[in-house]
């Protein structure tokens, strides 16, 4: 059982699909936030209607014989925010917002968002990634990640793809037999 019931990670649900569908001068933002704050950052924008993505991922603890799920942002501190002026300057009073990050190339973090909501829908165990290293860029020709580009890594013997969002210099991977995979280089 839930400690607490899942929230969404996304509002609005179409948000990765549709750029603006509004027709609004927004653009993308990333968010670091206060220290543990992303969940109540992302209420808050929910409740004001403003745009925002909060990746999420299924944690499992156990503790005193008893099994507990969480769901903890993937990127601790980041939420990316779809945002007109006013609307950044309406989550900034929020008081949860440490530091506004703007994106030069939003093309490229739409892509890169697209993927890593595609590898935690699969629901496959992810490693969180951090100080990205250059490797051959793959994509997965076949199962439940079909389509996926990254990057190979190998960890302690195993074959791993890795789908990053360049912007932070983060990204998850998850452990793929090499067969699934493409070179694209």
């Amino acid at each position: 059982m839930p400690i607490l019931r899942e929230e969404p990670s996304m509002f609005p649900e179409t948000l990765l699909e549709a750029p603006d569908p509004e027709g609004l001068e927004r653009r993308w933002l990333v968010l670091y936030t206060k220290a543990r704050q992303e969940k109540a950052l992302a209420r808050e924008l929910r409740s004001f209607q403003i745009p925002f993505y909060l990746p999420l991922v299924k944690k499992i603890h156990h503790a005193r014989g008893r099994k507990r799920t969480s769901f903890m942002p993937l990127f601790s501190g980041y939420v990316f925010l779809f945002a007109a002026e006013p609307e950044r300057v309406r989550s900034l009073t929020t008081n949860r917002v440490s530091r506004v990050l703007a994106v030069e190339d939003a093309g490229q973090l739409l892509f890169d968002l697209r993927q890593l909501q595609q590898l935690i829908d699969s629901n496959a165990p992810l490693t969180i990634e951090q100080r990205l290293a250059p490797g051959h860029r793959v994509r997965v020709k076949q199962g439940a990640l079909l389509g996926l580009e990254g990057t190979v890594l190998v960890r302690r013997g195993e074959t791993r793809l890795l789908v990053r969002v360049n912007f932070l210099q983060k990204g998850a991977s998850v452990e793929v037999d090499d067969y699934f995979l493409e070179k694209l280089d």
